[in-house]
């Protein structure tokens, strides 16, 4: 019997022939460069702190020591005014998330079909593409505050039977027209980013055109304006004050309301603040999904 045949099952077996002696440590140079990034790291930190002390202090400084540091304190920041008038402008502030709700659904849905008109290569939709075309320009060129106006007066003056003159639904109405322009400029931006090359593919593996549209190319589309639509959804959530030009009962105007009766400015204050407790973590979201969308497309131009 060989050697080789004498081996029982239950051995040690023998270790690979590229056995570089244990697993791979850094070399000298390299905890060198490490311990250097290191030092770097902590001297820039040490010299961002400082400067941003230095910098937020003076300014600090300059404000409090100005002459009308204390009008401006009692009118802009009496606290136990703002802690007192805060649930009113908190009810308020629920007008301004249930629009945003309503606005952002039917702007999502309108603004993918004005984008998807826009892109459309069908003779038989010419005129509807005309049609979104001079939209998307006439309205992304218009002020909001004015549409908003125009709306909510005019549609009133127009004496129509059977059209509401709620000013809550025509604020949401010229919200709703307003930003269905830009996010069908986004989404539209999206669409045409999409190679052609995805459509040809999947029309060739026998998908109709809507399915090709459904899940091919809106699929990398939507992907890719994430992050913008999401910035156009901080902007909406701010701008959702602007319907209190009408006399709807929003965060603003619950803020004006009680500012009328005191003037003092802070519950101004308290309506800025519960705006920047929704829209900061928003913002945040969409840096950071911005800036992985970026990595992701730097690693796939790399491979």
């Amino acid at each position: 019997m060989s050697q080789s045949s004498g081996r029982s099952f239950g051995s040690k077996p023998e270790a690979a022939p590229y056995d570089f002696g244990g697993p791979w440590q850094p070399s000298q140079i390299e905890i060198s460069r490490r311990l250097a990034r290191r030092k770097r790291n902590r001297r820039n930190s040490r010299i961002a702190a400082s400067s941003s002390l230095l910098v937020l202090g003076t300014l600090a400084i300059i404000v409090v020591t100005s002459p009308g540091w204390v009008t401006l304190r009692d009118t802009f920041f009496n606290w136990a005014y703002g802690l007192e008038i805060l649930p009113k402008v908190l009810l308020g502030f629920g007008t301004n998330i249930a629009l945003t709700v309503i606005a952002g659904t039917l702007v999502a849905l309108n603004g993918l079909v004005i984008a998807l008109l826009r892109t459309s290569r069908s003779p038989a939709l010419t005129p509807f593409r005309i049609l979104a075309t001079v939209y998307v320009d006439v309205f992304r060129g218009i002020p909001m505050l004015l549409v908003i106006l125009l709306v909510g007066f005019g549609i009133p003056a127009l004496q129509i039977s059977g059209v509401t003159n709620d000013v809550l639904i025509l604020g949401t109405l010229a919200v709703i027209i307003t930003y269905s322009a830009y996010v069908a400029e986004v989404i539209r931006s999206g669409i045409l980013t999409v190679h052609p090359s995805q459509r040809a593919a999947a029309r060739s593996l026998g998908l109709s055109h809507f399915q090709t549209l459904r899940y091919v190319v809106l699929p990398q589309a939507i992907k890719r304006v994430t992050p913008p639509l999401l910035n156009d959804l901080v902007a909406l959530i701010k701008d959702t004050g602007l319907v209190s030009i009408l006399g709807v009962t929003d965060a603003i105007r619950a803020a004006q309301i009680q500012t009328s009766k005191t003037f003092n400015y802070t519950p101004y204050v308290m309506a800025a603040l519960i705006f920047l407790l929704v829209t900061i973590p928003l913002t945040r979201v969409t840096d950071r999904m911005l800036r992985t969308s970026m990595e992701r497309e730097s690693a796939q131009v790399q491979a």
